[in-house]
């Protein structure tokens, strides 16, 4: 039976106490904050890009009413000409701006989603290793699990409080934000449950619409 870990840490990225059910909120949670903020971020580019537009509009606009003031036919066909062309440049503009910001915004969210995972106390991690290492053990029984050097400490205390996980041995450390990898004996079988890959998960599976949940 695993023993009850009694501490409260301060989050230095938000200013509240972690707790080790925390960790219950999952990544998901996580993903979700972040995205309002996204969310709120994009309300405010598409109202610049929608002024941007607006300005170019109004100026096409004057110089077609300035070419009118002198028109005869011939001018009037120019007139239509070319405000229709400026038209068409300034959507054309404000359309690809607005997929570069849309594209920048959405990877942004990304990193800012993983750096924010990686910054949480060490509780949290400690009980990301525990329920990780029990969902692995599923499908491998006994073996071995990596997690990062940061890490270490933490994965020999879950594996040391939880006997159901006396099977597991721990690996070299590797590479890795946080969250476990585990091989199963002989390696016939690895399972990569580090932070990376499931929030690569996660944000193809509940984000795999984030441009219209973020720009509508």
């Amino acid at each position: 039976m695993g023993s009850v870990v009694k501490e409260q840490e301060v989050c230095p990225n938000c200013g509240h106490v972690h707790t080790p059910g925390d960790a219950n909120i999952g990544l998901e949670k996580l993903v979700k904050d972040i995205r309002e903020k996204a969310k709120e971020e994009a309300e405010k580019l598409k109202a610049e890009a929608k002024a941007d537009s607006d300005q170019i509009l109004m100026q096409a606009g004057k110089r077609a009413e300035a070419i009118k003031l002198s028109a005869d036919d011939e001018v009037q066909k120019q007139t239509s000409h070319i405000l229709s062309q400026e038209v068409s440049a300034a959507n054309l503009l404000v359309k690809r701006e607005l997929l570069n910001t849309q594209k920048a915004l959405l990877d942004q969210v990304y990193e800012a989603t993983r750096k924010e995972i990686v910054a949480l106390p060490e509780s949290f991690h400690r009980e990301a290793i525990r329920k990780l290492l029990n969902d692995a053990k599923k499908e491998i029984p006994a073996g071995t699990v990596s997690c990062n050097a940061r890490d270490v400490a933490a994965l020999k205390a879950v594996i040391a409080d939880n006997a159901e996980f006396a099977k597991f041995r721990i690996g070299t450390p590797v590479d890795i934000d946080g969250g476990i990898v585990v091989e199963g004996e002989g390696a016939a079988l690895q399972i990569d449950l580090s932070y990376r890959t499931i929030l690569a998960k996660v944000w193809e599976s509940g984000l795999k619409d984030a441009s219209d949940i973020l720009f509508g």
